[in-house]
């Protein structure tokens, strides 16, 4: 083997690691709750880890992440209607989370975009798959955000803070390599 191929090996079995790593402190993160809402759903650092890696790694590290993070988080005690749902819940949910990887530029910004994201496929889990708790006199799009909102927006707050302080300490560079993959 060259020595091209070795450092490439080498650059890619770094960030599987990275990846797992953060993969596992999103799940752990998940379990400790700083506020939980009656229907399911609460503030949590889970989403930390994952923007992270999606600002060091890219988008594409960080939409596997998220789908790995969200489908363990799913497997280890999720609340399951139906497989759709079960998708846009967890795996869907949280790959979106990944695209905080789009711009490294303006990480903030992508944070916000891949947490609304996040955020929209739990709207439309709620409007599809939960709308028979909604009161008959309001709109289940606009239940379904309020309650979503009410503990992602938090979240989001406090992630993404947590994420982009932990990254600018690292020095906003590109892992060894220059992979962003």
């Amino acid at each position: 083997m060259d020595t091209a191929t070795m450092q490439g090996a080498s650059a890619r079995t770094r960030a599987m690691v990275e990846c797992a790593l953060c993969v596992a402190l999103s799940v752990v993160f998940s379990y400790i709750k700083f506020f939980r809402m009656p229907q399911g759903g609460s503030i949590t650092l889970e989403m930390a880890p994952l923007l992270y890696l999606a600002y060091r790694r890219g988008a594409g590290w960080g939409i596997a992440a998220g789908a790995m993070s969200g489908a363990l988080q799913m497997l280890l005690g999720g609340y399951v209607v139906h497989p759709v749902q079960a998708l846009l819940d967890y795996p869907l949910a949280f790959a979106c989370l990944g695209l905080a990887g789009l711009s490294r530029a303006h990480p903030l910004l992508a944070s916000f975009v891949a947490v609304a994201a996040r955020l929209f496929c739990h709207v439309l889990s709620g409007v599809v798959f939960f709308s028979q708790y909604v009161p008959e006199w309001q709109n289940p799009w606009v239940y379904s955000g309020v309650y979503n909102a009410s503990f992602m927006v938090p979240s989001m707050i406090i992630s993404g803070a947590l994420a982009w302080a932990l990254w600018r300490r690292m020095g906003r560079s590109a892992p060894p390599g220059g992979e962003k993959k």
